[in-house]
């Protein structure tokens, strides 16, 4: 995709219709991350972090264990892997591929007896997962001295996802940056290896999921007559259900994207309670599997404002740029205390 990708204006003004979504309007920033090489002074999603040579890197302590089924690949091989696919991408592979595919990923077999998950002893290097620069994403709301946000997590799961790590500094206090950091010596899930990619961030406005909505706003939304009044243009095949429109194309932006709402859907809408001081926490990042729905066209940004959403061959990769996935397809939103960014952060897989 070519040009600055831009969230298409979104379809009709809704508080318009319904005034009493104003005062619910947040600010997120979409970061849009597409394939490319980062460096450390860059914001970034699987990139470089600008991490203190003289700073411990973190480690995950565990426990970490690998399914007897599935073999335990390496980020190393991870990445051959990843580059072996896209060079044969239109041509055949070479035997030397080949074999390289085999070693990495060995022909399965059923055991004579059942799978026995095989353990990893002490502690495991985390992965860079996200750089952001508050310059960048403004919707970070960093604590008092602090403008880069770097995130790590353990490729395992504890017990359904990724463990992260939240570190928060001022760039200008790395005079040297770490080159080479540790790596695990294998990963859960190769998904769990985000692809290095740069971000073009986007603000964009959001409203509340219907789920977290009064019963009254609920009512009104689904009251195809008042949308009908409005004159808004809805297509009328939403007149049965003309709640799922807002919901679908009004709400939450998909995709990674910082502050703003939280989709929800697996778990109901419930407050996240900072576990140091009980206060309520705000939606910090959303680490999401796709970039765009399945559902709706809508929020799918254009590459540049003269330009149609990004379609064609690799549409696929245009969903998921970073390779990354949460679950069977979910998004994993972090959640800090907006009045202590420092005090321990809280996970939850939507």
């Amino acid at each position: 995709m070519n040009g600055i990708p831009t969230t298409p204006p979104r379809p009709l003004d809704v508080t318009a219709i319904f005034p009493r979504l104003a005062p619910l309007a947040r600010t997120a920033t979409r970061l849009h991350p597409r394939p490319g090489s980062p460096s450390p002074y860059d914001s970034s999603v699987g990139g470089p972090l600008l991490w203190p040579a003289d700073e411990p890197w973190p480690h995950c302590g565990g426990p970490h264990a690998v399914d007897g089924m599935n073999p335990a690949m390496s980020p190393a091989d991870v990445r051959l892997e990843r580059r072996i696919r896209a060079a044969a991408h239109n041509r055949s592979m070479t035997p030397g591929e080949q074999e390289s595919l085999r070693r990495i990923r060995p022909p399965r077999e059923l055991p004579p007896e059942p799978a026995v998950a095989r353990p990893y002893e002490g502690s495991m290097a985390m992965l860079p997962v996200a750089q952001l620069y508050v310059r960048d994403v403004p919707d970070l709301h960093a604590p008092e001295g602090a403008d880069l946000l770097q995130v790590l997590w353990c490729p395992f799961d504890h017990p359904v996802m990724p463990r992260t790590a939240l570190f928060w500094r001022s760039a200008a206090t790395v005079t040297e940056h770490l080159t080479t950091p540790p790596e695990p010596p294998a990963m859960q899930f190769d998904h769990y290896l985000p692809e290095p990619c740069l971000i073009s961030p986007e603000r964009v406005t959001e409203y509340p999921s219907p789920m977290e909505l009064s019963k009254e706003l609920r009512e009104q939304l689904g009251n195809w007559s008042l949308w009908q009044a409005a004159d808004a243009g809805v297509d009328s095949s939403y007149a049965p259900y003309p709640q799922e429109f807002y919901d679908s194309a009004l709400s939450v932006a998909p995709g990674w994207k910082a502050g703003g709402w939280p989709s929800w859907g697996p778990t109901d809408p419930a407050p996240r309670l900072c576990p140091a001081c009980d206060s309520e926490m705000d939606a910090l990042l959303t680490i999401a599997t796709f970039e765009s729905s399945g559902t709706t066209r809508s929020w799918n940004p254009y590459g540049h404002p003269a330009e149609g959403p990004a379609t064609g061959p690799g549409s696929s990769d245009a969903r998921q740029p970073t390779k990354v996935q949460i679950g069977s397809g979910y998004k994993q939103q972090l959640y800090i205390c907006p009045d202590a960014p420092e005090h321990p952060h809280t996970e939850l897989m939507q």
